[in-house]
């Protein structure tokens, strides 16, 4: 048996908000024949950015994220405006959350955030010699704490739960693997 796409019978906005848009979609499975409702988070694609210094370090930041009422420790990240590529939102995250500039910008990937009900992308940079260039950028909803982590230090700061973040996991989960590969390449 395999596993085929759903007829969508019907599509309509609901709601639009600044970083996503609500539809229901009316869609019919190929299996059952039976008709469903499915409510989609349309949003722009998203970026974030893993900053690596010269001095391998980490720049990271604290915030606090309304959805859990807590502060998180992450890398910087955000939403693709319009007009922008995704390199080109990294370039602008990074600055505007951090105050840092990248000497290299390289794409290591992307993922689905939760494609059951979103319909984005979230792309992963590695920026790397990245030097403090500036003041932080922060909007208006943004209360945003800079840190250098010395790079041998993430996979402790996953292991005991100081890194909770999704996407900020399968982002060093993405640089681990090309670390890993690189790695292996150089020694052989």
């Amino acid at each position: 048996m395999s596993v085929e796409r759903w007829e969508v019978i019907s599509s309509k906005r609901d709601q639009s908000y600044r970083v996503f848009s609500l539809r229901t979609d009316r869609a019919r499975s190929p299996r059952t024949g039976q008709e469903h409702n499915f409510f989609i988070l349309e949003s722009s694609p998203w970026v974030n950015v893993i900053p690596i210094t010269a001095q391998k370090e980490v720049v990271m930041v604290k915030q606090y994220r309304h959805g859990i009422g807590e502060t998180t420790l992450e890398i910087p990240g955000g939403l693709v405006e319009k007009n922008d590529t995704p390199e080109e939102a990294a370039r602008r995250e990074l600055y505007e959350e951090t105050g840092y500039r990248e000497s290299r910008m390289a794409l290591l990937g992307s993922v689905h955030p939760n494609p059951a009900i979103q319909s984005n992308q979230c792309y992963t940079f590695l920026a790397t010699d990245v030097y403090h260039a500036g003041r932080q950028q922060q909007d208006e909803k943004e209360d945003i704490e800079v840190f250098l982590h010395p790079l041998p230090e993430i996979p402790r700061l996953i292991r005991d739960g100081t890194i909770t973040h999704a996407l900020v996991l399968a982002a060093f989960y993405r640089f681990y693997m090309e670390y890993e590969q690189d790695h292996l390449r150089s020694s052989a």
